[in-house]
């Protein structure tokens, strides 16, 4: 028995059961590994099911608003993937007629869709052997083949898709791709593997070298950069003040006013100023922090309440009703929470 074998065999009677699993619809799996991008498996579940409530099929998730998918996505982050995700919907609709692509190669078209999603995809749904290589099958396959040298060196990186190619059955590849994500999820994971449990204990070159820990080897990534950040809580007539974010970061979310680098009151206030929104005091009324990939958002929250009507383009005033619809990022989830509780209570109204 070979290690395909022996992993298919361990899959069949250990595979995890999420609600995108075992489907065979290309339109579900592609939601599911859009939404597997950057987020954990298990966080995925929840969205994905309500997601597919909304956009039942391509034609849906074509025909609706960015603001309806975004608020859909709310709390997923990586918000790109949403807007790409309907992009690529309407290119399927208009230029294929609702036909989804069926190879690898095809799907790499598409925005959003990179190497290893459109292999997922491909596997998964059509059945074309090519290996999905992600973080887990990357840390699986350099300790199976015992590749020491770092994996993101291009000439290893094409090293490692052979041997992941090689693994690839011509009848069950999305299985297999499935089950070497789920060994590398449960099993074959960073820092100490669960070896004594391993389906592959036999044929791995790494366990055998004593070397499964320190593999793969990859190399230091620079840590997130810390970004002051000033969040304004404008009330008026028991409204709060949003804006739509037009920065790369967050882009075509609403935020609170906000400014980047400077996290002080006086700060706060003379951007708002040169927007034409003028405020009494602002309050420091608390501190949050969210982290993305190359960023982390150390903030401090102010409230205060309009002394004069703003430019009727300043943005979106809502009511309590209207936060809960807009569809706003987690790194505002303290500062929407404060708003709420102001708009419920009559603070600062």
């Amino acid at each position: 028995m070979g290690i395909t074998e022996a992993l298919l065999n361990w899959y069949d009677d250990n595979k995890r059961d999420f609600p995108f699993r075992g489907v065979d619809d290309p339109y579900l799996i592609w939601v599911s590994e859009i939404m597997l991008q950057q987020t954990q498996t298990v966080t995925v579940s929840g969205y994905f099911t309500r997601f597919i409530r909304q956009f039942p099929d391509v034609f849906a998730l074509a025909d609706a608003e960015e603001q309806a998918v975004l608020k859909a996505w709310e709390g997923l982050g990586y918000y790109s993937r949403a807007r790409n995700l309907r992009k690529a919907a309407r290119i399927i609709v208009e230029e294929r007629q609702g036909r989804l692509p069926s190879t690898a190669e095809d799907w790499q078209r598409l925005p959003g869709v990179g190497p290893y999603t459109a292999a997922a995809i491909a596997s998964i749904a059509f059945s074309e052997p090519v290996p999905a290589i992600d973080g887990n099958l990357t840390r699986v396959i350099c300790r199976l083949f015992l590749v020491e040298e770092d994996p993101a060196v291009p000439s290893v990186k094409r090293r490692i898709y052979a041997l992941g190619k090689e693994l690839m059955p011509l009848d069950r590849p999305g299985d297999m791709n499935q089950a070497l994500m789920d060994l590398g999820a449960t099993i074959c994971l960073p820092g100490t593997p669960d070896c004594p449990r391993c389906p592959l204990l036999a044929f791995c070159q790494a366990e055998q070298a004593g070397m499964a820990e320190n593999l793969p080897n990859l190399s230091a990534k620079k840590p997130p950069k810390p970004v002051s950040v000033a969040v304004g809580l404008i009330f008026r007539g028991g409204k709060v003040l949003l804006v739509k974010r037009r920065d790369a970061l967050l882009k075509g979310l609403y935020v609170f006013p906000l400014i980047e680098g400077e996290d002080d009151a006086a700060a706060l206030g003379n951007a708002l100023e040169k927007s034409g929104i003028h405020v009494d005091t602002l309050d420091e009324v608390g501190q949050a922090r969210h982290i993305f990939t190359h960023r982390i958002w150390h903030m401090r929250l102010y409230a205060g309440k309009l002394k004069e009507a703003p430019p009727d383009t300043q943005g979106i005033w809502a009511d309590a009703a209207g936060v809960e619809a807009l569809p706003l990022p987690g790194a505002m989830r303290a500062a929407r929470q404060y708003a709420l509780e102001a708009l419920s209570y009559g603070k600062r109204l």
